[in-house]
């Protein structure tokens, strides 16, 4: 397929954001191809994280590790109409980010309450670096002022009722909703990372997602200053939801 006539949709989330179940989503549809975290050996090479994110050595072993490689082929022919992109946000270091106004850019955003105990289970000690809501930020803020197609959503609202924000999602990008998207089959998938066994444990033993539940969240004592320096930067990107 030319990849004039392919939609291309970048979805940039942070850690523990339920995005692969909205990668799992995705990938229920017939005319759909995914892609999980392509930038992922590329931010381990150049950062300090491959010292203690699980499997980073694997990781490295199995994808591209240059940037801009990975750029040129989420952006070169496809095998479907429309390509998915699931990425962390803070994976996107110090590269050309001119494609993003030839994409459907989604940040996906949750309460820092619920993503830092959750990440704290995979990585005792996240810092803002790995939670990513400074770089969502600065995400979004590039994304205005380049004038690129940008969407904001909480996590949450996709929880609480999955098959309305996922029309609402599909109407934006501009493609039809499958009521398939709602449901998937329990376990691992073609798709995954080979970091899957370190992080996908909850999304592997469902088949959809899981339904919201209102929990009366209590931070350790530790994770309070990282908290409290997160929660602007998590109020401004829900600021133009």
């Amino acid at each position: 397929m030319s990849s004039i006539n392919c939609k291309r949709i970048c979805l940039w989330s942070g850690p523990r954001n339920i995005s692969t179940a909205l990668m799992y989503s995705f990938g229920q549809r017939p005319d759909t191809l995914v892609f999980d975290e392509p930038l992922y050996a590329h931010y381990l090479k150049n950062t300090e994280a491959k010292a203690y994110h699980p499997g980073a050595d694997e990781v490295l072993a199995s994808m591209e590790t240059n940037g801009e490689k990975v750029i040129q082929m989420m952006m070169g022919n496809h095998s479907k109409e429309v390509v998915f992109f699931k990425n962390m946000c803070h994976h996107l270091l110090n590269l050309d980010t001119t494609f993003m106004r030839s994409v459907c850019n989604v940040i996906l955003t949750r309460d820092p309450a619920e993503v830092i105990p959750s990440f704290a289970k995979e990585i005792e000690n996240p810092s803002m670096i790995d939670i990513g809501f400074e770089a969502q930020v600065h995400l979004l803020n590039l994304l205005v002022e380049m004038g690129a197609d940008v969407l904001v959503i909480d996590s949450n609202t996709i929880l609480k009722n999955p098959e309305k924000e996922l029309r609402k999602l599909c109407d934006n990008i501009g493609i039809p909703f499958y009521t398939e998207m709602l449901r998937w089959e329990m376990g691992a998938r073609p798709e995954d990372g080979v970091w899957a066994k370190y992080w996908y444990k909850n999304v592997h033993a469902s088949s959809g997602f899981q339904p919201y539940v209102d929990k009366d969240l209590v931070l350790e004592d530790r994770f309070k200053p990282l908290y409290e320096a997160a929660l602007p930067l998590y109020q401004k990107l829900l600021s133009v939801v």
